[in-house]
């Protein structure tokens, strides 16, 4: 109900009080009759008197005092209207449908040049000029309200909206507004693009910490003539520094191989938009040296203060050499990105850093109560091997050990079967999570091998209830990692965790003795993550071997140990033959349905595909209780690693897979192509 109607009929209310006075003053005239009949007639005749004057002034004043309050609640009325039709702040009202009915100049101007005007907005839709704003984004009712932030003609706008009744009684106004509904949206538009644009400046003009590590810097030295060390050492400093310069920042040196870069936050774009051309910049420094310089570059973002970003920085370049190094990673709060990690991880010829750790776990071990081992859920031999060399480790400093394995239903199996026939072993050697629940606890040392991620773990509540964790793993480092660990031994340029733990066994203890299955399960381990010795070896991976054939390590018995029934090689060659070539030299196939142990058909399928001629990567996928397993393989010059990282998954360059769930499996091979079209195309 408008202003006007009410005001008319609070003053029609005041006015009709006349019949009320009249009522009481023909009672007193009636009681006046009763009591005396001349002081009645007397008072009858004023009462007639007075009526008919009250009566006619009435009726001639209720005609201009109504008019004259109409007349100033419709000039009031006309105000209001005229104030929000010149108002400077967008205004429109809308239909429950979506369709303008009425606007205002501002509002107009927003989508109207002037020479436009007869162009009317009438009865178009708020969704077709405003695409971010939908009629039911709108409320409901009169209590709610609806605030969006939005960008029209390069400026931005938060829209506020709210349900509001239409009187549509007033002919007029229902005329004016078209109204089919007795409810109209009010929407209006504040323009915040000042407010926008001194926050992007503020951003902007924060300041970025980045960590610059040169990961291989011993390696390159070492390759070169001592004249030329310097010049080398120069060269790397001259070209961080030039893009310090682009990046209007400072350098400074901290160690032989590490600087710290300060720069403006907006800076930033310049290194994302060239993808960190610096990487590639660094490894075209050739002054004699036989190794490529590598740079591991980790940027914290979106801290509050210089501490946090230092913060960030440090776990964004722990992130990028525990992928390997020669990548950039960016830390912005919870929320990684990542730059580069193409390139094989480079060895490194030094065992200080095994030495190093080997010392500080045999610590762990002697103060420990128990050791609990724990590998990946569908343990491989890798994993399973690496858990039997830390078990013999724990066994030759006298403290109790168990490894956790759910099941040995997998490609363990055959190894699993050996361990049982052996006799010197402890019943409770393997044990399952519920009875490693049990043994947690402050004095319990948690060793997690093969995997650095908590989810992938065989059992995740152990990383919960036991404080002690040491990782020894060889996959890149994803953005889920396990948190706090007392040691962290991760190398990606490692050809598998079975390597890792052989070194550590040889300088964990003075004289390791090995029985013939434990040297023989190290030995499958790294056979099989190297495909007996053909990707990712180094010369730390033969010295492996050759010291575990040492210690009683037979390459027959291994060989053994890989071994597949006839249904199993039958349905291998299925999912070879079914290979689809995709992008000339890629092969995608998919394990068949219903088969046993698939998960262990599609990796050996990957892996055997890679043998046809002209194939740099397979991928093979199977689906598993409702999910899709991807394994994914290469030779190392097409890095599977980041792949996979694009689906959720994980691993190194050669060797990757990921889990797709809520996907058919045609779904699932489409979103790996485009995952693939989005590496070729330079995507990270």
């Amino acid at each position: 109900m408008d202003h006007s109607n009410k005001l008319s009929k609070r003053v029609e209310f005041y006015l009709r009080l006349f019949y009320v006075y009249a009522a009481i003053s023909l009672i007193i005239v009636l009681v006046s009759f009763y009591f005396n009949e001349v002081w009645g007639i007397i008072n009858l005749i004023i009462f007639l008197v007075l009526g008919i004057i009250t009566f006619v002034a009435y009726r001639i004043t209720r005609k201009y005092l109504v008019n004259y309050v109409n007349d100033y609640a419709l000039n009031l009325s006309h105000i209001q209207k005229n104030f929000i039709a010149n108002l400077n702040l967008p205004y429109v009202l809308v239909d429950l449908d979506g369709s303008i009915r009425w606007y205002n100049k501002s509002f107009e101007g927003l989508f109207l040049e002037e020479e436009d005007i007869e162009i009317k907005l009438q009865n178009k839709n708020i969704h077709a000029l405003i695409k971010d704003v939908h009629v039911d984004q709108l409320p409901k009712d009169d209590n709610m309200s609806f605030e969006k932030d939005i960008m029209l003609n390069n400026n931005y706008y938060v829209v506020k909206s709210k349900l509001i009744e239409v009187n549509t009684k007033s002919k007029t106004k229902k005329k004016e507004l078209l109204v089919n509904s007795n409810h109209l949206y009010a929407l209006w538009f504040h323009d915040i693009t000042d407010i926008i644009h001194l926050k992007q400046e503020n951003i902007d003009q924060q300041t970025l910490i980045s960590i610059m590590l040169i990961d291989n810097y011993d390696e390159v030295m070492q390759s070169v003539d001592d004249v030329r060390k310097p010049l080398i050492e120069a060269m790397i400093y001259k070209k961080l520094s030039d893009m310090a310069l682009e990046l209007h920042g400072v350098v400074r040196k901290l160690e032989k191989d590490k600087f710290i870069v300060l720069f403006p936050n907006k800076s930033l774009r310049i290194l994302e938009e060239n993808k960190f051309s610096i990487l590639d910049e660094m490894r075209k420094i050739n002054l004699g040296n036989e190794l490529p310089v590598t740079l591991s570059i980790g940027i914290g973002v979106g801290g509050k203060e210089l501490s946090e970003l230092m913060e960030f920085a440090r776990a964004a370049i722990d992130l990028a050499l525990g992928r390997g190094g020669d990548q950039a990673v960016i830390k912005n709060n919870d929320r990684y990105v990542f730059y580069g990690g193409k390139t094989k991880g480079v060895e490194k010829s030094t065992r200080v850093k095994a030495r190093i750790k080997a010392y500080a776990f045999r610590e762990l071990i002697e103060e420990s109560d128990r050791v609990l081992i724990m590998g990946h859920i569908n343990a491989d031999i890798d994993a399973f091997g690496a858990a039997i060399g830390v078990y013999r480790g724990c066994k030759l400093l006298d403290k109790p050990a168990h490894i956790v394995l759910n099941s040995s239903e997998s490609a363990v199996n055959l190894l699993y079967q050996r361990l049982l026939l052996e006799k010197d072993y402890e019943e409770d050697m393997i044990i399952d999570k519920v009875e490693a629940v049990n043994l947690s606890g402050d004095k319990t040392l948690m060793v997690v091998v093969d995997v650095n991620r908590p989810s992938y773990v065989e059992c995740p509540e152990l990383l919960e209830l036991n404080k002690n964790i040491v990782v020894f793993d060889h996959h890149r480092t994803s953005v889920e990692y396990i948190q706090n660990p007392v040691i962290s031994y991760v190398e990606p340029y490692a050809s598998s965790t079975c390597e890792m733990i052989t070194e550590i066994l040889q300088y964990m203890i003075e004289k390791v003795k090995l029985k013939d299955v434990e040297a023989d399960a190290l030995f499958a381990g790294i056979a099989m993550d190297t495909k007996n010795f053909t990707v990712k070896t180094g010369v730390r991976t033969f010295e492996a071997a050759a010291f575990l054939r040492r210690h009683g390590a037979d390459s027959v018995r291994v060989r053994e140990l890989f071994k597949s029934s006839m249904y199993s090689y039958r349905a291998k060659t299925t999912i070879v033959r079914d290979a689809e070539t995709y992008k000339g030299n890629l092969a995608i196939s998919t394990c068949p349905v219903g088969v046993d142990e698939p998960i262990i058909l599609s990796a050996q399928a990957a892996d055997e595909l890679l043998n046809i001629e002209g194939i740099r990567a397979s991928f093979v996928l199977c689906e598993v209780d409702g999910v899709i397993m991807i394994s994914a393989r290469s030779f190392g010059d097409f890095n599977v690693q980041l792949i996979m990282e694009k689906l959720g998954g994980g691993g190194h360059l050669t060797v990757a897979g990921a889990q797709l769930r809520d996907e058919s499996m045609d779904s699932a091979v489409n979103v790996l192509k485009l995952a693939i079209e989005d590496y070729l195309q330079g995507g990270n």
